[in-house]
């Protein structure tokens, strides 16, 4: 727990509770160093129109040497043109493709094909692959079921490779999952039988 003075347009009150705002709470949320907490944090700002006067660049500006700041600008050059992690079950896989030493995708980023808009969970946009991270919670509905197939089928018209990965895939048998992508990937393990 810490105390300090902030400025007013770092502060706000909800329902009577005085707090900082959204992009100071994820300015300082960075300081702590722990990259996918930061990540999502800034996610679902986005998702959620969390935006306020004062921006997180704005602070950055404003406190150059916080200990959020290098995290942050980090994430943000990255997230420009990578994207960045929604849910824990991305932030995992992204671990796994890390450890793996697998090329680092590219996460929830804007693709549009027949003039439609898609925003894949994961994509190599060289290799023309999309990895789709499905959970039962929200692809088990009759819905969610007849839009991936016809997410999938315009994927694959238009020369793209669709992978579909549950949580038991990830957490149970990833050695079979890591496999499976390098060889969709075209990469050949450095080490034969891995």
């Amino acid at each position: 727990m810490h105390q300090a003075r902030l400025p007013a347009d770092e502060r706000t009150v909800v329902n009577g509770i005085p707090v900082t705002t959204v992009p100071r709470t994820i300015f300082d949320l960075a300081a702590a160093g722990d990259r996918r907490s930061a990540e999502r944090a800034l996610h679902e700002a986005e998702v959620q129109h969390l935006t306020d006067r004062l921006s997180i660049p704005h602070l950055l500006e404003r406190y150059p040497r916080h200990a959020g700041a290098p995290l942050l600008h980090e994430i943000l050059a990255i997230g420009a043109e990578n994207g960045s992690t929604a849910n824990d079950f991305e932030a995992l896989f992204a671990a796994l493709i890390e450890e793996h030493g697998l090329p680092w995708p590219r996460f929830n980023v804007d693709l549009f094909l027949d003039g439609r808009h898609f925003k894949p969970d994961c994509m190599w946009e060289e290799q023309r692959v999309v990895v789709e991270l499905d959970s039962r919670t929200v692809h088990a509905t009759g819905k969610a079921f007849d839009a991936d197939r016809e997410r999938d089928r315009i994927f694959v018209a238009n020369d793209w490779r669709v992978v579909r990965v549950t949580w038991r895939q990830l957490t149970t048998n990833s050695a079979s999952l890591i496999r499976d992508l390098r060889r969709v990937l075209g990469i050949t393990p450095a080490f034969p039988g891995i």
